[in-house]
Formats: C-alpha cells, structure tokens, sequence
C-alpha cells in the first residue's frame, strides 16, 4: 500500500542524495582523468594529421582543401577556404552547446560532473573545431611556399598565415577555460554566472575567432592565383563576407545571455551597453567591408543563426527560451549614415556609434518590452543611454579599423594604436562603472505568502511583501520574483500597490530543488531576499523554509544566488586569478589588433581617391 509518509522521504532522501552526487568545488578525478585523456588523443590525431601532410606520407588534408576551393571556399586557397568552413561550423556547434549549457544551468543547477552534461559536447567539439581549423590553416601551405605577404615564418621553409595563427591561438584560448574552470570551481567554488572569469575565456576566444576568420578570408582573397573561371561572382563573395560579420554580432553578443534569459546577476545597465558595443563593432565593419548593405545583412544572418539556436534549445530540446536582441534598428542607423559618410570611415564609427547608442538605445528600449522577461524601465534611461553611446562608439571605431585594415587602409599607427586602445579603456571604465553597487543596511521585508498548492513536493504561492523603510526603494529598475534551478525557471516582475508593498502577480514555486528569492534592483542596489532554499549537503548549507510569514534582512544577492561560493578564500588570490585571466584576454585582443595591422602594412590597397565609388566588394 502507498504510504504518503514513506514516499514523502523517500523522495526527500533521494533529492538530497541527487545534491550530494553534484560536486560544488570541481568534477570528479575519474571524469576529469577521461576529459583529460580524450583531449589527448584528439591533439595527437590532429597532430599526425598535420605532420603527415607536411612530410608528404598523408594525402588527406589535401584532397579536403582542394574541395573546399571548389565549393563554398571559391576563390580562396585551400589553406583559407577548408579553415574558414570548417570554423564557421563550429562554430554554430559551439554556439548551440552554450547556449543549452546555460539553460540546464539555469533550469537545473549544477551538474555531476563535465561528462555528465550532455550540452558540453557540442561546446567542447565546436572549440576544438575553432583550433582545428587553426591548425590546418596553419599546415596547409605546401613547405616552402610562403601563402601571402603577411605570412608569418615559423621555421626556415615554413610560413603559415598569421589569420590561420591567430585562428589556432583564439581556439586555443577558448580550449584552455575548461581545464581552468574546474581548477577555479576547486579553489573558489561554483560561480553560477556567465561572466565568471573562466567562462568568458570560453565565450572571448570563440566570439573573437570570428576576426581571425576574416583576418584569414583576406590573405586568401588576395594570395589566390586559381584560374579565372574559378574566380566566385560578386554575390557569392558578398555573402560569405556578409555571414562573418554576422557571426562576429553573434559572438560578441553571447556575453549577455544572462539577459537573454531573464537571470542577469549584474545591473541592468550593462545590457545597452553590451548590445551597443556588438552593434558598433559589427555592424560597421561590415557596412565597410562588405558594401551597401552588409549592416543588414549581417543582423539577418545573425538572426537565423542566433534565432535558430533559440528555437533549437527551446521549443525543440524542450529547455529554456532566450530572447534574440534585435539589431536592425542600429542596422538602418549605419545604413543610413554609410550614405554620407562611407568614405570617411572613422568619421562613420564615430557617428554612427552615437546613433546606435540613442537611436538604437530606443529601438532595443521597445523591444524589450515585448521580447525580455525583464524589460528596459525608466530607471537606467539616462545611465543606460550614455552607457550604451560609450559602447556605439568604442565599437564603431574599433569595427572601422578593422574594416579599413582588411581593406590595407589603415590609419597611420599612431592614430591606430590611439583608437584601439581608447575604445578599449572606455569599455572597460563603463563596465566598471557597471559594476559598481550598493547593498543596503538595516532594510527589510516583510512576506505573507498565500498557498495556491499546499504540498510539500508541489508547494506554489502568492506572496505579499512589505519593505521597511517604506521608501527603501525610488522607482526601481525591477522588484521581481526569480526561482530556478528546479528544473525550469520563475522569472515575474512584482506589481507594485502601494509605496514599499509589492505583490506576485503568478504563483511562485516553493519545494524541491526550487531556489526562489526577491530581487530589488534600484539604481545602484542589488539586493535580494531568500524566500525558499533547500538544504545542499555539498556546501553544508541547511533548507531555508518559505514559512507563512516572515520578516528577513535585505541583503546581497550574489551570496543568495551564487551560494556555492566560498566564503574562507582570500580576496587577493580572487583578484590574481581573475587578473591573469584579464592579462591573456588583453593579449588576445593586442595579436587580433597585430593582425589587422600586419594585413594593413601587407596588402595595402592603392589610396582612396576622393570621389571614387566605393561600393564594391574588396578583393
């Protein structure tokens, strides 16, 4: 017979055995010893691979090349055009893994380990796809022959592109932030954010492969000697030149997908500026580098793909749905100012980036409205529109250079250098200005919850909260409920009834694996209030209840959200670690900056003559 009190425990028993199989400092020895030796293997393959083509004994990565210039790589030598596939795919591989990564995270929790999760085998297969096809770029060229003016020499009869180096070097980069990750989950425990060090090591060198891409496009284009029957039409140049730019909006858009899902742990100023800066960079260059209408092409390539994986991991897989930001608003704005200025590049960055950050500010400001689980609010309209002017223009004027520089018109160095490392200040003092938050003292909440379900395995409820001070809050960004990691995920903002007294307008989920809590974002506050929390026996902490009623302090959110953290390490050593990551991000970005300069000097096209039409595809 059923007994309701033995199930009851029996369940509870083994939800608490599920937690306890969850590692909260770094995966198992056993998976990490099989991740570890797989990862070997697959270097040594590709590595015989390579040896095998240079010496002659294997003729296999030949043939794919000379396929590859007969196929979607026309036009390119087969050290450019079989990478350049090769990357593309997997990089759509990767996108998909994190993207569904994220959404079991946020959904789910933490995993058992990195074999256990079924979304890091497309991650961990597209970013070794990315240094693959570095690799091959980089062992293609037959020895001696040096494949283009910019090549970079590695050994007396052995040059390799410097797009197919860089291309290795950005897949590299992004490789190395698994191992790192789990060495950083040991000493610092579980970071349930995106924008946890390690993580962006992953989404930086993925996104930022889309330069090395182009950087690669262009030796190609102008080292081929194929016959001229060969040669790809306009069009089909346009295209493949067009679904670059539109990968690089999509890889430097990855960075806000805790906003895509509604479960950003940072202030909402960020999101304008983060979608400003994809936008400015992106869109210019490719307004520049592919021709009259490359800014719009780019955003619909960006939304098939970025779309797609959206539909793909939502209603397919059955996961979590994340919003697509939208994109063309700043599209028309670049379109529309190419018109006067397209021969003054840097001039177009520059205004362009304004536009993108108030004019397009508005575009994603309504969007989000209907599109985001946590819409836009008057509260960061003037914070959050200079945010995003910062970003526009950074990223305008860093997407000029780079198309001028595929193009051999680079700005002398001095003003280069200049550009290049203002934009990069600028962004970096914007988020930092982001980043900077209060938490308030002596506030409380007052929550009397009303059961819609009352079982203890299925508990939901309505709640009424009361802040004190009544004031505590001035026309906030959101008061929001948010539970996830319960298998799935509650994201509602609060209905305001009076000063300081919210009410759920959607039952909350208060049992099992549910972590459900009150967000208070209000200008520079982040703060939270735990409503239920289960026991987790890896980290020692105890269930918190959801009681009728009760009155608890409003504290910092990210030690609500982010409790697997240990509290006993030293901040130093977070501050060394996280600055080591931040020294190899910056040496990424000065080699893509090295590369575009190398081309720039290289390849130089003959100047601009004032007058001359311009509006063509660059060979």
């Amino acid at each position: 017979m059923w007994d309701p009190v033995t199930n009851t425990g029996t369940q509870v028993a083994l939800r608490l055995a599920a937690q306890e199989s969850k590692p909260a400092g770094g995966a198992a020895l056993d998976q990490i010893v099989i991740a570890t030796g797989a990862a070997a293997v697959l270097t040594a393959v590709l590595l015989v691979f390579g040896w095998g083509h240079r010496t002659g004994r294997i003729t296999l990565l030949t043939k794919l090349a000379d396929l590859s210039e007969r196929g979607p790589g026309r036009g390119l030598p087969g050290w450019a055009s079989l990478p350049v596939i090769v990357a593309l795919v997997s990089l759509i591989t990767a996108l998909l893994g994190m993207y569904w990564d994220i959404s079991l995270h946020i959904s789910h929790g933490r995993d058992e380990g990195p074999l256990a999760n079924i979304a890091h085998y497309p991650i961990l297969i597209g970013l070794f796809g990315i240094f693959t096809s570095g690799v091959l770029s980089v062992v293609l060229p037959n020895k001696g022959v040096r494949p283009g003016k910019a090549a970079v020499r590695i050994t007396r009869d052995w040059y390799a592109p410097a797009g197919g180096v860089l291309l290795a070097g950005a897949g590299f980069y992004a490789l190395l932030g698994f191992p790192l990750d789990d060495v950083w989950h040991r000493i610092f425990g579980q970071d349930v954010t995106l924008w946890g060090p390690t993580h962006l090591m992953l989404i930086g060198g993925a996104g930022l492969s889309l330069v090395a891409m182009m950087i690669l496009e262009r030796e190609g284009r102008r080292a081929y000697d194929g016959p001229a029957d060969q040669e790809p039409p306009g069009w089909a140049r346009y295209v493949r030149r067009g679904m670059h730019a539109g990968g690089l909006l999509i890889g430097l858009s990855v960075f806000q997908a805790e906003y895509d899902f509604g479960v950003p742990q940072f202030r909402l100023v960020h999101q304008p500026l983060l979608i400003a800066l994809a936008a400015g960079c992106a869109l210019v260059a490719a307004r520049l580098w592919v021709g009259r209408g490359g800014a719009l092409f780019a955003v619909v390539f960006y939304m098939l793909v970025r779309g797609g994986v959206s539909v793909f991991v939502g209603p397919v897989i059955g996961e979590l749905w994340a919003s697509v930001p939208l994109y063309f608003a700043e599209a028309l704005v670049i379109e529309l100012v190419a018109l006067a200025l397209v021969r003054r590049p840097l001039l177009l960055g520059a205004v362009g980036g304004v536009l993108i950050g108030t004019v397009g500010f508005a575009g994603e400001y309504a969007w989000s409205q209907v599109a985001f689980k946590l819409a836009w609010t008057g509260d960061i309209l003037v914070e959050g529109m200079i945010m995003a002017v910062v970003g526009g223009v950074a990223g305008g004027l860093c997407g000029a250079m780079l198309a001028e520089g595929l193009e051999g018109r680079l700005p002398r160095p001095a003003v280069a250098r200049t550009l290049f490392a203002a934009s990069i200040l600028a962004v970096a003092a914007a988020v930092a200005n982001g980043l900077v938050i209060n938490v308030p003292t002596g506030q409380q909440a007052t929550v009397t919850l009303t059961d819609v379900k009352g079982g203890k395995d299925d508990r939901t409820a309505n709640a009424r909260v009361t802040l004190s001070p009544r004031t505590a809050v001035d026309g906030p960004t959101w008061v929001a409920i948010t539970g996830w990691q319960g298998q799935g995920l509650h994201v509602e903002p609060m209905v305001k009834e009076s000063e300081g007294v919210y009410r759920t307008s959607a039952p909350m989920p208060l049992h099992g694996d549910w972590k459900t809590l009150i967000r208070v974002h209000d200008g520079r506050t982040l703060a939270g209030v735990p409503i239920y929390m289960p026991a987790d026996p890896a980290i020692g902490a105890k269930e918190l209840p959801a009681t009728d009623s009760f009155t608890r302090p409003v504290q910092s959110e990210k030690k609500i959200l982010q409790r697997e953290l240990k509290s006993d390490v030293p901040g130093w050593l977070w501050l060394a670690a996280s600055a080591v990551v931040l020294f190899c991000t910056l040496a990424l970005l000065i080699a893509l900056g090295w590369g575009v300069a190398r081309v720039a000097r290289t390849l130089p096209e003959p100047a601009r003559v004032t007058g001359a039409p311009r509006e063509k595809v660059g060979t």
